[in-house]
C-alpha cells in the first residue's frame, strides 16, 4: 500500500490597511501579511501625502516661513513655528523677555493638552467605544476655547513670532482660562480613570504592542512612545528652552510599554500640562510687551546656522536653518518629526499581533503623517541619489541629468 505524506503549505494573506483606511485619518499604507489571524510581516509606504515644505521654505522669506511651518501639521502648529522661530532668534542674537517665554509654554501646552486628547479619543473609536470617543471630544472643545483665547484662532494659530508673541493676555482673558482649565481637570481624572478601569479597553491595549527599552533606544523611537517603556527623554527637561527652566513639571514615565501605557502616558501628560498652565496663569511676569515691534525687525539675516529642539506632542521635533547672508530666504531648511521616526521605524511591533490589534498599535504611537512624509529616488544598485521634478517622478523620465553620487 503507498503511503502518501501530507505536506503542509504556509498560506499567507496580504492585506492593505489604508491608504484610505477608517482607523487611519491621514493616508499611509500598512501592508500586512497574515498567517490565519497572525501578523508576520509588516511593510510601511508611505509618500501619499508630500507638499514640498521644506523647499517652499527655502523660496520664501524667513518671515513668511513662520505661516508656512505652523501648516506642517493642524494639530502641533505652535510647536513647529516656536523651534523654528527659535532658529532664527539664535542666528539673529535675539532674546524675548520673560512675559513671551511664558505665554509660548502656555499656548504649547494648550496644544499638547486637546493633542493628547484627541489621540486618546480616536483610540476609544477605533476600539468600537464611540459614547467615549464623543464625551473626550465634546470636554476638548474647552481647550480649543482657551487656546482661542491665548492665541486668536482654534487650529492655526500662527502665534510665534521672532522676539516674542503675536498677542498678550489681559487679567479678563486670565479668568476665562482659569475657568476653563478648572473645569477641564476633574473631566480629564475621569476619563483617565476610565482608561485604568474599563474592561474593554483593558482587553484591546494591554500586553499589545509591548516596546522594550533597548527596542525604544536601537530604533531611535520619540516622545510618549518612548517614555511609556522607561526611557526618559523629554526635551522640555533637557533643553529648558523658553520658560520650562522654571515652570515646574514632570517627565511621565510608565514600565509596562504597551499600547495601554503610551495612552497612560499622554493622560498624565495632560494632567501636568494642566499644571502648568495654572502656574503660567498665577506667575506670569509683567516684564514688559511680549509683542515685539515687527518694523523694527531685523530685515536683512547675517550668514549663520541654528539647530534647535522642541518636545512636540509626539516626541522630539528638530530643526536646521542655515542663512548664507546674501538675502531674505534661508538657505536651508530641514526638518525632522517625531512621526518619522516612530511610524517608519516600528514596523516589527506588529508581528506575532492579531489583524484586529494593528490598528490599536498604530493608534497608540499617536501617528501624524502630514508630518513626516519625504520623497526620495534612490538607486542602491548605481548608489545614486536622482534630483527629480514631480513631473519626472510620475513620468518616470530619465534623470541622468540631475544624478549625484550618496
Amino acid at each position: 500500500m503507498a503511503i502518501t505524506k501530507i505536506i503542509e503549505v504556509p498560506f499567507t494573506l496580504e492585506i492593505p490597511v489604508g491608504p484610505q483606511h477608517p482607523a487611519l485619518h491621514e493616508p499611509l499604507l500598512l501592508k500586512a501579511y497574515a498567517d490565519g489571524e497572525e501578523i508576520v510581516k509588516v511593510d510601511i509606504n508611505t509618500g501619499y501625502n508630500h507638499r514640498g515644505i521644506e523647499k517652499l521654505c527655502e523660496k520664501n522669506s524667513f518671515y513668511r516661513d513662520i505661516f508656512i511651518v505652523g501648516r506642517v501639521c493642524g494639530i502641533c502648529n505652535a510647536v513647529h513655528a516656536n523651534v523654528y522661530v527659535r532658529a532664527l532668534e539664535a542666528i539673529l542674537d535675539v532674546t524675548p523677555n520673560n512675559r513671551a517665554k511664558y505665554l509660548r509654554v502656555l499656548a504649547m501646552e494648550l496644544e499638547r493638552i486637546h493633542s493628547h486628547m484627541l489621540i486618546n479619543a480616536v483610540m476609544a473609536e477605533n476600539i468600537g467605544f464611540e459614547a467615549l470617543f464623543m464625551n473626550i471630544m465634546l470636554d476638548r472643545e474647552k481647550v480649543m476655547k482657551a487656546k482661542e483665547i491665548v492665541t486668536g484662532a482654534r487650529v492655526m494659530a500662527d502665534y510665534m513670532m521672532v522676539g516674542g508673541v503675536r498677542r498678550d493676555i489681559d487679567d479678563v482673558k486670565r479668568d476665562k482660562l482659569r475657568k476653563l482649565i478648572s473645569e477641564l481637570r476633574p473631566r480629564v481624572e475621569y476619563y483617565r480613570k476610565v482608561f485604568e478601569e474599563d474592561e474593554t479597553l483593558l482587553k484591546r491595549l494591554i500586553d499589545v504592542g509591548r516596546l522594550k527599552p533597548v527596542d525604544v533606544t536601537s530604533h531611535g523611537l520619540l516622545g510618549p512612545v518612548a517614555r511609556a517603556s522607561g526611557v526618559k527623554i523629554d526635551t522640555r527637561a533637557s533643553d529648558k528652552y523658553d520658560a520650562y527652566n522654571e515652570i515646574p513639571f514632570n517627565v511621565v514615565t510608565r514600565n509596562e510599554g504597551d499600547s495601554w501605557a503610551r495612552m497612560m502616558v499622554r493622560w498624565d501628560e495632560v494632567l501636568e500640562a494642566i499644571n502648568m498652565v495654572e502656574y503660567i496663569l498665577e506667575k506670569l511676569p509683567s516684564d514688559g510687551n511680549p509683542v515685539p515691534d515687527e518694523k523694527k525687525l531685523p530685515r536683512k539675516f547675517p550668514p549663520g546656522e541654528a539647530y534647535t529642539r522642541v518636545e512636540a506632542q509626539r516626541g522630539e521635533l528638530t530643526y536646521y536653518v542655515m542663512s548664507d547672508g546674501k538675502g531674505m530666504n534661508p538657505y536651508r531648511v530641514k526638518i525632522r518629526t517625531p512621526s518619522f521616526n516612530n511610524i517608519i521605524n516600528t514596523g516589527f511591533m506588529y508581528i506575532g499581533h492579531t489583524i484586529p490589534d494593528l490598528p490599536v498599535i498604530l493608534t497608540s504611537l499617536d501617528p501624524c503623517i502630514s508630518c513626516m512624509e519625504r520623497v526620495t529616488v534612490v538607486d542602491l544598485e548605481k548608489n545614486i541619489v536622482y534630483k527629480v521634478s514631480l513631473k519626472e517622478l510620475g513620468g518616470g523620465g530619465k534623470w541622468e541629468s540631475r544624478r549625484y553620487s550618496i
